[in-house]
């Protein structure tokens, strides 16, 4: 949308204009009330109409932040930091002792003059790096962020890509692709947030039920019991983690669980009855097996021990649901992916290829809600129009 000038309000304020301190000034010291202003908006649209279904997609995506991926320090980057710093002194070391057989001339005192000064640089940078190391071990994720202390190194999607940044999660309305809630948070993963997100969610739209839909990326099995005990019905993929199905052999998808018996049936036939329960982790975990392994044609191609053993996890019964609704909808990917992703690509488009331009959670806080509410602000513009807008907001 073009915004056109007016010359006469131009010519009345004597081409007074805000400059750019004044902006970011006002962005650092309103981002409560910034933040507000942004969730006041999603509540007019849920009055206005726009917000009528109880079907979110939630997705996570990382920002970049202002902090360079050198003036980050991880356990491995400093293992790897110390390590060049280690070559580099032992290859100017050996370039001294080679200086030393040879007669000396002028030429040669200024190149030992000038390796004296890179050794020099090299043990003060080495000293930073254990100054920086004990840092780093005393954080509590053991991470250290130089420019923004909590900005954090991340993952993506590229193979051995990442970004030292922040993980934005939203959750979007699937009829009109209006953000409903987000978060900024700076975990890399997005294995905790299924729930937190799927709850605001549902808070925000005032409702008893929420239907959400996630990636692989989210599948965590108490995330999916908090859900369910929340009255939302949550749909994702499971992870392919199964190492047995990795090496060829059956995996657990490959074993029929009998609820009337409560055994599992194997691909050869043969019954698992129930053994005994344990606890790992905070799960309550229901161990199954059968002694009829050793004499089976096909035990090569299910164990490399003496029986097959499988796991029920005391709610295996939501994730078994989970798939279920997967199945019988195999379209809800794809429209997870068409909805929620769209708003993350115009974001980063507008915010450019530096994305945050604050320091700190709660000042990126303030700026990631600007952008979501510069974003619905559009959609409700395109979706009804710019005078039934203003004439909402005046109402």
């Amino acid at each position: 949308m073009i915004c056109p000038r007016n010359v006469e309000l131009m010519w009345l304020l004597g081409r007074l204009v805000p400059d750019h301190k004044t902006v970011a000034d006002f962005r650092k010291d309103n981002g409560p009330a910034i933040r507000q202003v942004c969730v006041r908006f999603v509540e007019l649209c849920r009055q206005m109409g726009l917000l009528t279904t109880t079907n979110v997609a939630i997705d996570g995506s990382k920002f970049k932040a202002v902090n360079n991926r050198d003036k980050n320090f991880t356990r491995a980057k400093v293992v790897r930091r110390r390590a060049q710093l280690d070559q580099s002194v032992a290859r100017y070391l050996s370039q001294l002792d080679t200086a030393d057989r040879q007669e000396p001339t002028e030429a040669l005192a200024v190149k030992t003059e000038r390796l004296q000064e890179k050794l020099g640089k090299l043990k003060e940078q080495i000293a930073k790096l254990d100054v920086y190391e004990k840092q780093m071990l005393a954080s509590p994720d053991q991470q250290l962020s130089l420019t923004d202390p909590d900005s954090r190194s991340m993952a993506t999607s590229g193979r051995g890509s990442g970004v030292v940044g922040y993980n934005v999660q939203v959750a979007v309305d699937t009829e009109h692709h209006l953000i409903v809630t987000h978060e900024v948070t700076n975990s890399g993963s997005d294995r905790a947030q299924l729930a937190n997100m799927a709850k605001q969610a549902k808070t925000v739209l005032n409702s008893e039920t929420l239907e959400a839909v996630a990636d692989r990326g989210y599948f965590n099995s108490p995330e999916i019991l908090e859900c369910h005990e929340a009255g939302i019905t949550v749909t994702l993929p499971k992870p392919l983690t199964s190492g047995a199905k990795s090496e060829g052999r059956f995996g657990k998808q490959d074993f029929t669980y009998l609820p009337d018996k409560d055994e599992y049936r194997c691909p050869a036939g043969e019954q698992l009855p129930y053994r005994y329960t344990n606890e790992e982790d905070g799960k309550v975990l229901r161990r199954y097996w059968t002694t009829a392994c050793s004499n089976c044609s096909l035990k090569s191609q299910c164990t490399t021990g003496p029986e097959r053993r499988i796991t029920r996890w005391e709610h295996e019964h939501l994730l078994e649901a989970v798939q279920e609704r997967l199945d019988a909808n195999p379209q809800a990917m794809r429209q997870r992916r068409e909805t929620v992703e769209h708003p993350f690509g115009t974001m980063k488009a507008r915010m450019g290829a530096t994305h945050f331009l604050t320091k700190t959670l709660p000042k990126v806080a303030a700026e990631m809600a600007l952008s979501v509410l510069a974003y619905n602000l559009t959609r409700v513009m395109n979706i009804v129009g710019i005078k039934p807008l203003i004439a909402a907001i005046e109402a």
